[in-house]
């Protein structure tokens, strides 16, 4: 998709601040200072739409990028930092938990991992749940910062990742990423565009 309009919508925290249109959505989730603003903002052409922030579990909220008015983009608060405080964490698990698992609109998550690193525990606790009954959705893991690693070795990362995870290729799939190069940025887009096309008989007045 070429992007030419994408503007921030709202952050919420609870089910009755999130948009009512009806478009779909898809989230982005990750450790904190994994890349997702940078994926963000590769995806939609801009150098700084998407926030990055120097301090990591910054994000404290669900951040709604309406994308050609067609597609949500939503912003996750990154998990796994540890100066973010035991009730923040405890806070911010009860509104993810809620958003991923009962939102109609929601038709696909995109997990971020770093590709320079194996995957942490947390980063393999959130993608078992992605992937389990609970949640019930498409899920594309992206390795990002692939530009910190030689060409050459693309390939033992893809396989080490996917190993620790134990990546289920049914319900998911797997992209390799650079913001710096935006390698991968139109393999993300066609799967994207293929979450946008699932569910279109979806009825706005539903959420009204």
């Amino acid at each position: 998709m070429e992007v030419h309009q994408v503007e921030m919508v709202m952050s919420a925290v609870r089910e009755s601040q999130y948009p009512t249109d009806g478009l779909p959505e898809v989230a982005f989730v990750g450790r904190s200072n994994v890349g997702k603003s940078s994926l963000t903002n590769v995806l939609i052409n801009r150098k700084s739409f998407a926030r990055t922030s120097s301090q990591p579990g910054k994000t404290q909220t669900l951040n709604f990028y309406k994308v050609e008015n067609e597609v949500f983009f939503v912003d996750v608060p990154g998990y796994g930092y540890a100066k973010v405080s035991k009730k923040a964490r405890e806070s911010f698990a009860i509104m993810i938990g809620e958003y991923l698992r009962k939102r109609q609109p929601l038709k696909g998550i995109v997990q971020l991992v770093d590709a320079r690193h194996l995957p942490s525990r947390e980063d393999v606790e959130m993608y078992n749940w992605l992937i389990s009954d609970d949640i019930g959705l498409p899920v594309l893991v992206v390795a990002t910062k692939a530009d910190k690693i030689s060409r050459g070795k693309w390939n033992k990362v893809e396989v080490d990742i996917k190993r620790e995870l134990q990546f289920n290729a049914e319900v998911s799939d797997f992209e390799i990423f650079s913001a710096e190069t935006k390698y991968g940025k139109d393999n993300i887009w066609d799967w994207l565009e293929a979450r946008m096309l699932d569910g279109s008989d979806f009825d706005p007045a539903d959420f009204e």
